[in-house]
């Protein structure tokens, strides 16, 4: 058992096998996730799909017609709220950004319950209607199976990263039956690095899961579409255009998302677990006036992309995708963001592609092949990943007549992305809790010994946490510790724990006239957290905007913070630095 055991954690051939295994178990788990989805849909609508049933009626409640969809996110918010908040909270949101900290910062160690937690609270999130979509969470799932694997064995921390690769392609692989596009969106998005060792692991993975999946689930490509031809080299130039627009759109989409994630931090005052259930009130409403919103989503990509919808309403499937994608995430789901770029994406280019084909009817231009290359572009100026954009489409839809025009709108929409912002919309989540992951190369290393802001952490900087209040403080009590406190941030406990901070701009706001005083349970507001091992050059970008009341520290397993940290703090221990003596 020994010697098996040094064999799989010590050498190239134990390194396949592990990949082999990872790559079933994967496909296992995507196949059962997939099927967790069905079911939840099949439970809360009587359909295996809403999006495209039209307003029908759930087939158990015909009396309530179409109202039962205000309803039905608050019950699964009631369900997976709880779950994510008391086991997992890591299994929030979109999941992508937890894996590529995992591999970046922490050895590619993630937690084994994420998996379950992940698969459980996902599938209850889209099947009652959340407006998310399905590769984030295998992504997570695959991750945390391969790294439970892999930190059972004691694995080297390089190869538990190559493992935690293995994961996500895996699960990439069988979801979607997109062997190939799994490797590269594990390679240029999780691992951000290719190497012959790497990519042999990855692609066995891959494989693997791939096989699983299709002997489950069938080999049936994504969409299922006429052939595509480009009638007029002018066209390239219609589709460069679509490009950059898509680029810009991309870009457009994560700043939305998390516009929309401050929103609902700053309004919500009540326990992170029922954020979900009272959010899906408002996830319902929009259900209600959009029934094409429900989950996934995928008919209705399908319709798009075939030419069912006028371009005024593919604009309103555009915008309404980006609404409900990013309040989904706001109140506190769980799901992925690349199923809705792909939508934002082919409902752009298709809507591009009729205008176009109105504009020079002569050309017989064929819209759907616009929507199809929006389709890569958007996520490919959302993401920063090219070629993991142009491979998933192209994988995705089997369409191999529109390659040179899908090349050329990806690479003008990533160079447009990457003009307006560096960060992409899985950096961009980190960054706003103090992770820079893009500073985690070797050259970067390598400068951070001679630069403080890179090499001293949070952890170094940050002070106790301020005394808290209780939430049935009053407004003048609030007023009189504020007048005293270092920072202009108070944190608020009650008996569930930490609730938030009351911040001197929220006792300036004026309060309605009532015989009650608000307390600083009413005023206060989730400030987005740093990690104690981010870098301080991190923090200092996590810190603009927040310059009078500075963040909270809180590590990754937990909402609890754990100190407090402000720009004063980072300048005096900068100063330290310069100075051993004052140490």
């Amino acid at each position: 058992m020994r010697s098996a055991h040094d064999w799989l954690r010590g050498t190239q051939p134990g390194l396949v096998g592990l990949a082999i295994l990872i790559g079933a178990g994967a496909g296992v788990g995507a196949v059962v996730f997939r099927y967790l989805i069905l079911g939840f849909t099949e439970l809360f609508t009587g359909r295996s799909d809403y999006s495209d049933a039209g307003r029908a009626a759930h087939p158990l409640l015909p009396a309530l017609g179409p109202w039962f969809l205000l309803l039905t996110p608050v019950v699964g918010g009631l369900l997976y709220g709880p779950l994510v908040h008391r086991f997992a909270p890591q299994a929030r949101g979109h999941g992508v950004p937890e894996v590529m900290v995992a591999v970046a910062r922490n050895g590619g160690r993630i937690p084994a319950r994420v998996a379950v937690v992940k698969s459980l609270a996902s599938a209850l999130c889209i099947g009652s209607g959340g407006s998310v979509g399905r590769e984030g969470p295998i992504v997570q799932i695959g991750s945390a199976l391969a790294s439970s694997i892999g930190q059972w064995l004691r694995v080297p921390p390089h190869r538990l990263q190559l493992l935690v690769a293995c994961g996500a392609a895996g699960g990439i692989s069988a979801t979607f039956n997109a062997p190939i596009a799994g490797v590269f969106f594990a390679l240029e998005i999780i691992l951000r690095s290719f190497t012959a060792e790497a990519f042999g692991v990855v692609v066995l993975s891959s494989v693997t899961a791939a096989v699983v999946g299709r002997a489950v689930l069938g080999s049936q490509p994504f969409l299922v579409l006429p052939a595509f031809t480009l009638h007029s080299p002018v066209e390239y130039l219609f589709y460069a255009a679509l490009g950059l627009a898509a680029g810009l759109i991309g870009w457009l989409f994560a700043r939305v998302l998390y516009a929309i994630e401050d929103a609902c931090d700053w309004l919500w005052r009540g326990p992170e677990w029922l954020r979900p259930a009272v959010g899906g009130l408002l996830l319902g409403a929009l259900l209600l006036a959009l029934p094409q919103m429900y989950g996934v989503g995928y008919p209705v990509l399908q319709n798009g992309v075939d030419g069912k919808y006028a371009i005024g309403f593919l604009l309103v499937l555009l915008i309404g995708k980006m609404l409900a994608t990013s309040l989904t995430i706001g109140i506190g789901g769980s799901g992925g963001v690349f199923a809705p770029s792909l939508f934002i994406g082919a409902m752009a280019g298709t809507a591009f592609g009729l205008a176009m084909q109105a504009a020079f009817p002569h050309l017989g231009i064929a819209p759907g092949a616009y929507g199809l290359v929006g389709m890569a572009a958007v996520f490919a100026g959302a993401s920063h990943a090219p070629i993991a954009a142009l491979v998933i489409v192209f994988e995705l839809t089997g369409e191999y007549s529109i390659i040179l025009p899908l090349m050329t709108a990806v690479a003008l929409a990533t160079g447009v992305s990457h003009l307006v912002s560096r960060q992409t919309i899985y950096t961009l989540k980190l960054l706003r809790r103090g992770v820079d992951i893009e500073t985690n190369t070797d050259t970067d290393k390598a400068r951070g010994a001679d630069d403080p802001l890179q090499r001293l952490t949070v952890a170094d900087a940050m002070r106790p946490l301020p005394e808290p209040v209780d939430a049935r403080a009053g407004r003048h009590d609030l007023l009189a510790r504020l007048a005293g406190a270092r920072y202009g941030a108070l944190p608020v406990y009650d008996d569930s724990g930490y609730h938030g901070a009351v911040t001197a701009a929220s006792l300036d706001d004026p309060w309605p006239a009532t015989d009650d005083e608000p307390r600083a349970a009413d005023l206060a507001s989730m400030l987005p957290a740093l990690r104690p091992d981010a870098t301080l050059r991190a923090a200092a970008l996590a810190l603009q905007g927040h310059d009078a009341t500075g963040l909270p520290v809180a590590p990754t397993d937990t909402t609890q913070p754990i100190g407090w940290l402000d720009h004063r703090d980072v300048l005096a221990a900068l100063t330290v630095d310069d100075n051993p003596a004052e140490r």
